[in-house]
């Protein structure tokens, strides 16, 4: 998969393509569903296929006081779409002057004349130019007169609920990371630098590795989860806390730290991938270092009954 950036980036762009269209953040099931469909009617009609999206939320450009937390940093969309067979990942740059174009110009000047685009697909509620005044309707009206074929991706409901990635927004921050688990296909993760923290947990026998994953990325919800920790190519079994730290004096700004179960090797300064399996119970403030270290002990019990981890390991 090649992945090209702007408008300006095209000249790789000659033969004619089919288009995912959608912001695609979080790449969760109904996303993929899109993907897939695009992947397998571009090999059909002889097209490449490309994803079109942009590098910011337009959300966050359109609602300057009302910011959209993301699910999907863009190196996690290139990872992830890197694992289909998928021949381009376009990012456009959306900013007020984009939001202004009308939506037959969107469709002329950037899918057709720009990414010479001979199939569309897009979800049920895809909007698109000025104002969101574009829809799914117009899109097949515009294909009659541009010359391209139009699939629209019906929704996937998973409990009668509609997949979304404001759906998934909400459960992420309520801490419900099982039904995250099905709305994305996949656990929900978040990625850093491994950095130096007050180095507490070394004190009290459970020393964590703290990262500062990217602002814009939502937390889970305040509390200690059962997780899994990507290091390099290794997976590790862990127990990460999400919150202020309030035994100790507590912090301004929120933290995550993972303690990685039978780990001591030093990994200041790597980079780690943190994935959310299930939720063990919320933030407290306890009266002393010994009943905090005892309730981190059940934290670690919970956390291996959790993960299915056998007593040997």
């Amino acid at each position: 998969m090649e992945v090209v950036y702007g408008k300006n980036d095209t000249t790789s762009l000659i033969k004619p393509m089919g288009v995912g269209l959608g912001n695609f953040d979080g790449l969760h099931i109904g996303h993929m569903a899109l993907i897939n469909t695009l992947i397998r009617e571009s090999k059909l009609n002889g097209l490449n296929s490309l994803v079109y999206t942009f590098t910011k939320h337009p959300e966050n450009i359109l609602r300057k006081k009302l910011f959209t937390p993301l699910l999907t940093s863009e190196s996690k969309k290139v990872e992830l779409l890197g694992e289909t067979s998928l021949n381009y990942l376009y990012f456009d740059e959306f900013d007020e002057g984009f939001s202004r174009i009308k939506p037959e110009a969107f469709v002329k000047d950037v899918l057709v004349e720009r990414l010479k685009m001979k199939l569309a697909v897009a979800g049920f509620d895809y909007r698109f130019g000025y104002k969101g005044q574009g829809d799914t309707n117009l899109l097949k009206e515009l294909g009659k007169v541009y010359n391209f074929k139009v699939i629209v991706i019906s929704p996937i409901k998973i409990d009668n609920a509609i997949v979304s990635s404001t759906l998934i927004r909400q459960n992420v921050a309520k801490g419900n990371m099982d039904e995250v688990f099905k709305l994305l296909g996949r656990h929900y993760s978040i990625t850093g630098d491994v950095q130096t923290g007050r180095r507490i947990g070394n004190t009290i026998g459970f020393p964590t590795a703290n990262i500062h994953p990217e602002e814009y990325l939502i937390l889970p919800h305040d509390g200690v989860y059962a997780t899994k920790t990507m290091i390099g190519d290794t997976w590790y079994n862990s127990v990460t806390n999400i919150g202020y730290n309030p035994t100790f004096e507590g912090l301004r700004k929120i933290s995550v730290e993972t303690h990685i179960l039978n780990f001591d090797k030093d990994i200041y300064g790597d980079r780690i991938e943190v994935f959310f399996i299930s939720r063990i119970r919320g933030e407290r403030k306890f009266s002393c270092k010994e009943e905090l270290v005892e309730q981190i002990k059940k934290d670690v019990f919970k956390a291996r009954e959790l993960l299915e981890i056998d007593e040997k390991e």
